[in-house]
């Protein structure tokens, strides 16, 4: 579950207790759920349903100045910032017996942030993300989209993907400590580009506020994590389906 920007809303949170000021103030974001199908663990090769949650910042207003164009507007070209959120599921040997001796891997959060460069009808960016929960590794993805408006109801995006991860971050999914009692040989895993692939993603707006979106992932895992006992009793290959109901808010304070 891949949500956007998620670092402005503490951003909203630091400015919304700031004294009220006489100009209008306003905030714009979506909020999606639906359901999700991923793998049950980095490089497992089985899959399990899931919640998709989703966030989306659209602009903040605030006196005279303005962020962003609004979740329905069109990103001006040109570079911007933006926040970058991801979550990854847990591990337990519950769910998968097969891992047994590995320890538990809780519910990763990454925080971080990214640059992205706009055109009319493609996108490039990249972004940096560190492990609040989970893990403590850093990660990063870069990746570019083209972008396909057919007419005011669709929007369509599609474009490649490669992430990275720091030796931490490897050595938690992938690695195999010694002295383990896991059936798994030992394995010193180590950071680099861990996955590379492709993600098409498609949004139908019903209305002014709310949208049907939709997203198809597939990831190879490359490097040690391809390489790695766990894997290599699972799958390289990772496919992640999503679905979901979004809707538009506005706040005005």
């Amino acid at each position: 579950m891949r949500i956007h920007s998620i670092m402005y809303v503490s951003a909203f949170a630091m400015v919304a207790a700031l004294p009220a000021a006489a100009q209008e103030r306003s905030f714009n974001f979506a909020l999606r759920g639906g359901a999700s199908v991923s793998p049950e663990y980095l490089g497992s090769d089985q899959t399990e349903a899931g919640a998709d949650l989703g966030f989306t910042f659209g602009s903040l207003s605030w006196g005279g100045m303005t962020i962003g164009n609004g979740v329905r507007g069109v990103p001006d070209n040109g570079v911007s910032v933006r926040g970058a959120f991801r979550v990854i599921g847990d591990r337990t040997v519950d769910d998968s017996p097969e891992l047994a001796g590995l320890e538990d891997i809780d519910t990763a959060v990454e925080l971080g942030f990214g640059l992205t460069y706009q055109q009319t009808n493609w996108m490039a960016f990249g972004e940096v993300r560190k492990g609040v929960t989970g893990h403590s590794g850093v990660t990063g993805t870069v990746g570019a989209d083209l972008i396909y408006r057919p007419n005011d109801r669709w929007l369509i995006t599609a474009g490649p993907r490669v992430n990275f991860g720091n030796d931490e971050f490897a050595s938690t999914y992938f690695g195999v400590p010694t002295g383990s009692s896991s059936s798994f040989a030992a394995y010193d895993a180590t950071g680099g580009a861990l996955g590379a692939g492709l993600e098409v993603a498609g949004t139908y707006f019903i209305d002014d506020k709310w949208a049907l979106e939709g997203a198809v992932s597939y990831e190879k895992l490359l490097g040690d994590a391809a390489d790695s006992p766990i894997t290599q009793n699972g799958s390289e290959d990772q496919w992640r389906i999503r679905l979901g109901l979004s809707r538009v808010f506005t706040l005005n304070f």
